[in-house]
């Protein structure tokens, strides 16, 4: 079957773009053909795609890289500026959020995409097709597609909450045209159907609306024994080494950073994901000294990229001097410090306000040796995760922001880590479904409440998981694996993706059902 799919941004990072590069994977080893639109310049340097088309109005210009040809990405001529939802940084591209945009910027970004929709299905004739986020992927299909392909909608929470949620008399309009016509909807939890169904404020979206969660690459995603862990950990740093810091294999300094950690020595404890302040990781490395003040062998590995890591790090080196002061100025001006609007980090506050008299003494004085017991990575690549992931112990979503899914937490179970996240919206649902899997001691330790003793909650839930009698806490991690590569696989989200294009809504779950 020809598949045409439509995704404006990267296939490597976070995310929707991992979403789809590992779509397009399991529908090429599906026997299918597919036909992406993004804006990856580099997708020629990824093994699973065969040809590129550079899109100029109404010309293609397509070089074949490999035969048969199963996958080809088209890069569609939008100029320099890049709708984006949160404030980020793209080589190449002026990366605006979408509400910044004019409304002449938005259409012309609109009218180039949706040309070069045209101009792949004349050339590739696709049988189905599929949208990626609320805005503008559906609009675009909708208007390229002109009722000759069916195609779905894969609902990403950033577009729906950061766009279209607060900004609904521009954009609810546009994203109302794009699902229109959708055979279906995929949302990857029921936190997101609910509230795309309260944006949006259609009584007939819901009987459309069927549960899609992404999958995990369970031939990656696994149990490792210790010795092998470490000897893929050492290996991907060597794999690192001179990395330069634009470079797709990692940031400079990544191979050091991985290179202090052992697992046979350490336990290892990661944050996967982007460095922005909705990913609550101020939380975690406040919490950081609670930790290693119970188990001195815990080691923090941050990896990410994103507009807050230079406030997370000021964080942490502030901390780290005991200049709680510093760090409550930090907590203050939050937002701020991301270029967006000023806003106390309430959780973060709230903390550093508890801490008085012996409690503070003991706190500044556990955190010099802790945060030298940190380790930021910077961007490593999604295919680089397996071979972290089973060298950890455990990993902490701490976002404080919903998310539409949790695939950062099941990657991490697949692994054996201990997923623990904050226990709202997807996160919580991943984690409900890791429940059954393992034991009545380990159920609590998978999330932790949202509020004003979050940080004390993270380091409560580590440093249970790693005192753990040592054959508890092996069997909870197989468990936690054989549960994810049951559960998730992308074979399974590929065939529902299809499903959901061509309109057999009774073949998907109902969201929450």
């Amino acid at each position: 079957m020809r598949i045409l799919i439509f995704h404006g941004y990267l296939l490597r990072g976070t995310g929707s773009n991992v979403y789809n590069a590992s779509l397009v994977q399991a529908l090429v080893a599906l026997g299918h053909e597919v036909h992406l639109l993004c804006q990856d310049r580099n997708a020629g340097e990824l093994g699973f795609v065969d040809a590129v088309g550079r899109l100029d109005g109404d010309r293609v210009e397509v070089e074949t890289l490999r035969e048969p040809v199963r996958c080809t990405v088209y890069l569609p001529d939008i100029g320099r500026t890049l709708p984006v939802y949160v404030a980020d940084r793209y080589e190449g591209f002026d990366a605006v959020p979408f509400p910044d945009m004019d409304d002449a910027s938005l259409e012309r970004y609109l009218d180039a995409n949706v040309a070069a929709v045209r101009r792949v299905v004349e050339d590739a004739s696709p049988e189905v097709a599929l949208a990626n986020h609320l805005i503008a992927g559906p609009v675009i299909l909708a208007r390229g597609l002109d009722g000759r392909v069916p195609y779905a909608v894969k609902i990403h929470g950033s577009a729906l909450e950061y766009v279209v949620r607060p900004h609904r008399e521009r954009f609810l309009p546009l994203a109302r045209e794009g699902l229109e016509r959708a055979g279906g909807v995929l949302v990857g939890s029921r936190h997101t159907a609910e509230s795309l169904w309260e944006v949006m404020d259609d009584p007939a979206l819901p009987a459309r609306t069927r549960l899609g969660p992404p999958g995990v690459d369970v031939h990656a995603f696994h149990q490792r024994p210790p010795g092998e862990a470490a000897e893929r950990l050492t290996a991907l740093a060597g794999r690192l080494e001179g990395a330069g810091p634009a470079g797709w294999g990692g940031e400079a300094g990544a191979a050091d950073a991985l290179r202090d950690m052992d697992p046979r020595r350490d336990r290892i404890v990661a944050y996967v994901g982007k460095l922005i302040v909705s990913k609550g990781v101020d939380l975690l490395l406040a919490a950081w000294p609670l930790v290693v003040a119970e188990e001195p062998d815990a080691r923090l590995c941050v990896v990410g990229f994103g507009t807050y890591r230079d406030a997370l790090t000021e964080l942490a080196a502030a901390l780290a001097r005991g200049d709680l002061e510093a760090a409550r100025g930090i907590a203050e001006r939050g937002r701020e410090l991301e270029g967006g609007p000023a806003g106390e980090l309430r959780y973060l506050a709230s903390f550093l306000d508890g801490l008085d008299g012996e409690r503070r003494a003991r706190y500044v004085e556990d955190a010099r040796p802790a945060f030298e017991r940190v380790s930021f990575t910077g961007r490593l690549e999604h295919e680089d995760l397996p071979w972290l992931l089973p060298a950890c112990e455990a990993q902490v979503v701490p976002s404080t922001f919903p998310e539409a899914f949790g695939m950062v937490a099941v990657e991490a179970a697949a692994c054996g880590a201990l997923p623990i996240s904050a226990a709202h919206s997807g996160l919580l649902e991943v984690s409900r479904a890791f429940e059954p899997a393992v034991a009545d001691e380990i159920r609590p330790l998978l999330s932790f409440p949202l509020g004003d003793g979050a940080v004390e909650e993270i380091a409560a839930r580590l440093v249970r998981w790693l005192r753990l009698r040592p054959d508890r806490r092996a069997d909870a991690r197989r468990a936690l694996s054989d549960a994810a590569r049951a559960r998730y696989g992308w074979e399974g989200v590929a065939e529902g993706v299809i499903a959901a294009a061509r309109g057999r809504l009774d073949e998907l779950p109902v969201p929450g059902a």
